[in-house]
């Protein structure tokens, strides 16, 4: 199989790529910056954008691709909102693309676009498309409904998963774009103390190699035609609070977190609990890593990159 990858250098393209490598696809990316981690994902260095009318610098025939590029940081997208825009430009141009060579697509949306709810659970159908809580959250709810337009236009196949706090290996390249598990280990490992946003978030938190082993499942069953045009959640499905998350990673440190609470910060969703019945259904997907064993794997990356000291 020949998987084309936009994204192919962030925490998902990478190990995501790398996963099918492995398992002997062909796999090809499209990124802005050159990959910090790994030179065996082959790429052409693009800025999506600037690729107009599906024009991407790539030859011959991909069975999928896997749409992952994107500015993901939300409470920088509310201060830099052309940024969301750019998100959406991103997308339109690659479904162009997939529209010129017609090439089934992936999407990696978020559960952002669900806004700021305060149910349990959340089913993919329950998302509220009338408001959007963010700049960030408005670009992927666009970039669905232009996925959905194209469906039902020109007969394009598709999978959209919706992703949420992904985290785990390869996620600390803070030059490219800060993330929460990283800096708070960084911040606890060396006695500095940190800010949360939020003493009552309850989100969850989702293992990167269950995100890919998702990802994958869905790769196969849209080249085979066995799923087609679905819309799914991709999480852990279990909701831990900030604290819970604080008081992990020290506990994985063995340190003793200085920590200050402040309100949540605009645009950000309070609680968010995926429901995974679609998951498991449509693609036999079963999450195998609750965030009290993915934090220490994550502390453990952090220690072998150098990045903080045991």
């Amino acid at each position: 199989m020949r998987v084309l990858i936009t994204g192919s250098s962030g925490q998902i393209g990478t190990n995501l790529g790398l996963g099918l490598l492995q398992r002997g696809d062909q796999v090809f990316g499209i990124d802005k910056r050159s990959n910090t981690w790994t030179d065996k994902i082959p790429f052409a260095k693009a800025d999506l954008c600037e690729c107009r009318n599906g024009e991407f610098p790539v030859t011959g025939k991909f069975d999928v691709v896997v749409h992952l590029a994107a500015h993901a940081k939300v409470f920088e997208l509310v201060e830099q909102p052309h940024r969301a825009l750019e998100n959406l430009v991103m997308c339109f141009n690659t479904l162009e693309y997939c529209r010129r060579t017609k090439t089934p697509i992936i999407f990696g949306s978020s559960r952002e676009v669900y806004g700021d709810i305060h149910r349990h659970v959340t089913e993919e159908e329950e998302a509220d498309f009338v408001v959007a809580e963010s700049p960030y959250s408005a670009s992927k709810i666009s970039g669905e409904a232009y996925i959905y337009s194209y469906a039902e236009c020109y007969e394009l196949p598709y999978l959209v998963f919706r992703f949420s706090n992904v985290y785990g290996r390869f996620d600390n390249d803070a030059e490219r774009m800060e993330r929460v598990i990283p800096l708070f280990a960084k911040k606890i490992a060396e006695d500095q103390p940190i800010v949360v946003f939020g003493r009552e978030k309850v989100l969850d938190f989702t293992y990167v190699d269950d995100c890919v082993q998702g990802v994958t499942k869905g790769i196969d069953a849209l080249v085979e035609r066995r799923v087609n045009r679905r819309t799914v959640n991709l999480a852990y499905g279990q909701g831990s609070t900030l604290v819970d998350l604080v008081n992990l990673i020290a506990l994985s440190l063995r340190k003793k977190p200085n920590v200050r609470y402040e309100p949540a910060r605009a645009g950000e969703v309070t609680r968010y609990v995926a429901d995974l019945t679609k998951a498991r259904e449509l693609l036999g997907y079963q999450p195998t890593t609750p965030l009290t064993a993915g934090v220490p794997l994550a502390v453990a990356w952090y220690i072998s990159t150098g990045m903080i000291k045991g």
